[in-house]
């Protein structure tokens, strides 16, 4: 039964088989073609220097420009050859990969780089450089095709070929009119169907969509995946085309950019990573610890304040972190789902509305189901174990199931707003909500228990 089971294939394994075989060189690279650049940058890590040397010596820079595009570090891989090969192989990469390569190398191997590279791509290179890292210049690729309205077909279809030797991002062509300035786009698809002497108008879509060099990603991430196209052009102020944002762009984007929010959710500046050192890390983490502490500290002087309460009926001390961590669980919810609608800049103060509204009825029915099981639970701890009088038990049991009720709706409310009231005055608020709820959760939670336990148990029920 199990010989039946297919197997997923390990690529590069077989790939790391076939180099250490002995077949011949030519038959070697043939069988290499048939892999994809990621397998073979998954078998390059497993080879030893030597092996990879002798790689980079069959397949050339061209080859390997592509499998570098792959490697996690892939500057470490480049320190195994001389200057001149790495030149020619950040040379062959896309624009934008290339600048990432550089940037994790000295300043003076950039410049020595920079002078052995041709002046197209060096000046590609130089151009994505020039922008701030926030800046949509500053992902942009100068891999395109590019064609002009008064062309043919047929012409077209002769400069799409001649450009495709070094352009591969072929799927959507952009146009651009007599003065050199963006006018449109067309389906590559709609390119070879079209009878070669068919004007180029009819095919073009002249409202395709495109950004601007110097805006921000920031603002802009969000209408480029509503779009949900393969590339988008990105023009300079004169309109005209200086690079394209690829689908493969946006999804690394996306991925940094939740990577950023959830470190920001926990009280970070920024992603942390392997190779921090420790003041690095510390200057990341310590602003957000200080400011919690003085909170933290204002918690436990309302806790202080309800020394009574304790000193009376000291059971309730034991329910206190149950009411602190499901206010702190729902506030949290709260403010993930908050922070994720507040990403569409288009929303209207009706839907805020309604948002926290939803989400403190979320809150209020969360809170009774759990309530009514902490209230069965509770009780008959209390009474077996704590108490003989089963009255006491569900006083007390009663006591905290309202508290979590509360303290619920409350802290949905807060985690709702909060990012809000953040996002209005121009504050990430994923930078600032995150600890802020957790700890104002507390508070909240803290007030609401020993409040309702002072005046249920003591001032009502007379347990004291």
């Amino acid at each position: 039964m199990d010989n039946n089971i297919i197997k997923e294939p390990n690529y590069a394994e077989e790939l790391v088989a076939l180099i250490r075989s002995d077949i011949d060189e030519s038959k070697l690279i043939e069988f290499i073609e048939d892999y994809h650049e990621n397998d073979i940058a998954d078998a390059f890590e497993l080879l030893s220097e030597d092996e990879r040397r002798h790689l980079y010596k069959i397949l050339g820079p061209e080859k390997f420009s592509e499998i570098y595009a792959y490697l996690e570090d892939a500057d470490e891989y480049l320190k195994e050859l001389d200057i001149q090969n790495v030149a020619k192989i950040i040379e062959n990469m896309d624009s934008d990969d290339a600048v990432d390569v550089l940037e994790e190398m000295d300043d003076e191997v950039q410049e020595q780089i920079s002078r052995l590279m041709d002046e197209d791509a060096s000046a590609d290179i130089q151009l994505i450089q020039s922008y701030d890292d926030d800046e949509i210049g500053s992902i942009m690729t100068t891999n395109y095709i590019v064609i002009q309205k008064d062309m043919s077909v047929k012409a077209a279809m002769r400069a799409l070929v001649t450009q495709a030797e070094k352009n591969d991002n072929i799927s959507t062509i952009y146009v651009t009119d007599e003065q050199g300035r963006y006018y449109g786009a067309l389906d590559l698809k709609d390119l070879i169907t079209a009878r070669e002497h068919t004007p180029l108008e009819p095919l073009m879509s002249t409202s395709y969509p495109y950004v601007m060099d110097h805006d921000t990603i920031s603002d802009n991430i969000e209408r480029i995946m509503d779009y949900a196209e393969d590339s988008i052009p990105v023009l300079n102020k004169d309109m005209e085309i200086l690079g394209i944002i690829t689908a493969q762009d946006m999804v690394e984007l996306v991925d940094e950019e939740m990577g950023d929010d959830y470190a920001k959710l926990a009280g970070l500046t920024a992603e942390e990573d392997l190779d921090e050192t420790l003041s690095q890390s510390m200057k990341k983490r310590m602003p957000w610890l200080i400011v919690l502490l003085f909170l933290g500290i204002g918690v436990s002087t309302v806790v202080g304040m309800f020394e009574n309460v304790v000193a009376q009926i000291a059971l309730v001390v034991c329910f206190q972190s149950l009411i602190l961590d499901m206010a702190g669980n729902v506030g949290t919810q709260s403010l993930a789902v908050t922070i994720r609608v507040l990403m569409d800049e288009n929303l209207k103060p009706k839907q805020k509305l309604f948002l926290v509204f939803k989400e403190m009825r979320v809150g209020f029915c969360n809170g009774f189901l759990i309530s009514c099981i902490a209230f069965l639970f509770i009780g008959a701890y209390i009474g077996l174990f704590k108490s003989g009088s089963w009255s006491y038990a569900f006083s007390v049991a009663g006591c905290v199931g309202v508290s979590l009720i509360v303290a619920m709706i409350i802290s949905s409310f807060v985690g709702t707003v909060v990012p809000m009231f953040f996002h209005k005055i121009k504050i990430d608020p994923a930078v600032a909500s995150g600890p802020l709820i957790t700890t104002v959760n507390d508070l909240v939670a803290v007030v609401t228990y020993y409040g309702l336990s002072w005046l249920l148990l003591i001032n009502v029920a007379h347990l004291a």
